[in-house]
């Protein structure tokens, strides 16, 4: 089976065609850019989709050097995400969907970030940590489902970073100038540590460091941001896999892509004896390949869903999701 997987979740619209040997056939995408200064405003990145959808899918299915015909499967984003951007995606499947004749299913966001970096990285059953902009989570299987051990209570790392970024004057995305700035200073200004259990905040360090500019060197401020916010993702990792028992990490997101973030957990890893995994770069971030791979394994179980459930959710948990493509897992939910 061949499956065409459509990303829409922020500001990527990405189209990705998998078939069932995870082979990556095509993983085209066209980003939003938002305005020096200014974050993502969901209607405008989802005018962006609407207005770059036809081409990606083109490119997409041209690069894989198939016709539309060899095509079995329809899969997308259904949440969590940005409603205006979750709704182009989902309308571009359907209209796939029933110009083709094609069964259609909507996924999970995190999880298709999980299952392709699972199947890319060859890890067996990782701890996950999932660092994007709109989310900060560590997950694991257990028990039928992926549980979420730990969480951010407010903004994902990513979105932290690019909010600190603009304060400095810094474009979207903030993330990759901030890692470099990272390694061009080793001072450390205190500034907020907050693990409340296995849950982060990342608000008080934003306000804190903000406070600090202008007063302090932005090399010294950048370093100190990020080794802070990485060690509270690092800490709560470590307490995972100790919890769990389990000896893999799985590091995968957008803010995977930071070198500062994966010498940190690397350490963590090779102290706790345990094997860190990292797709490429371009499975890290948001992209229609991961989509379609999820699509792919849900669809084998015999996971289906009719067009009129084809209605995107916001807010949808990884572990609301019924993960029965799982199998030979006996990976406990303590």
């Amino acid at each position: 089976m061949i499956c065409l997987g459509i990303e829409s979740t922020a500001h990527t619209f990405g189209v990705g065609i998998t078939d069932e040997k995870c082979r990556v056939l095509a993983n085209e995408k066209s980003v939003f850019c938002a305005e020096a200064g200014e974050g993502i405003k969901p209607r405008e990145a989802a005018e962006h989709h609407v207005a770059n959808a036809k081409r990606v899918i083109s490119e997409a299915i041209g690069k894989a050097g198939i016709s539309a015909k060899e095509i079995g499967l329809i899969a997308f984003s259904l949440g969590p995400g940005l409603g205006p951007c979750l709704e182009v995606g989902a309308t571009a499947a359907r209209a796939l969907s029933l110009k083709y004749d094609l069964p259609i299913i909507g996924v999970n966001h995190p999880i298709g970030h999980i299952e392709i970096g699972k199947a890319k990285t060859n890890c067996s059953d990782p701890i996950v940590a999932y660092v994007s902009g709109g989310n900060s989570q560590i997950i694991g299987y257990g028990e039928g489902r992926y549980r979420v051990y730990g969480e951010t209570l407010d903004i994902g790392v990513g979105n932290l970073l690019d909010m600190f970024g603009r304060k400095l004057g810094i474009g979207f995305p903030a993330g990759p100038v901030l890692d470099r700035m990272y390694f061009e200073s080793s001072e450390m200004i205190e500034l907020p540590y907050t693990v409340k259990g296995m849950d982060l905040n990342f608000s008080g360090l934003y306000t804190a460091a903000t406070k600090k500019i202008g007063s302090t060197k932005k090399e010294a401020l950048a370093h100190s941001l990020l080794h802070t916010a990485f060690a509270m993702v690092t800490e709560i990792t470590e307490r995972a896999l100790a919890h769990t028992g389990k000896n893999e990490v799985l590091l995968t997101g957008g803010v995977a892509a930071s070198r500062a973030l994966r010498e940190m957990m690397q350490k963590m890893c090779s102290a706790r004896k345990a094997k860190m995994f990292v797709p490429e770069p371009a499975l890290c971030t948001d992209n229609g390949a991961m989509i379609a791979w999820l699509g792919i394994l849900m669809h084998k179980a015999g996971n289906r869903m009719a067009i009129g459930e084809t209605i995107p959710i916001q807010r949808f948990r990884a572990d609301q999701v019924n993960a029965n493509w799982v199998k030979g897992k006996k990976g406990k939910f303590h």
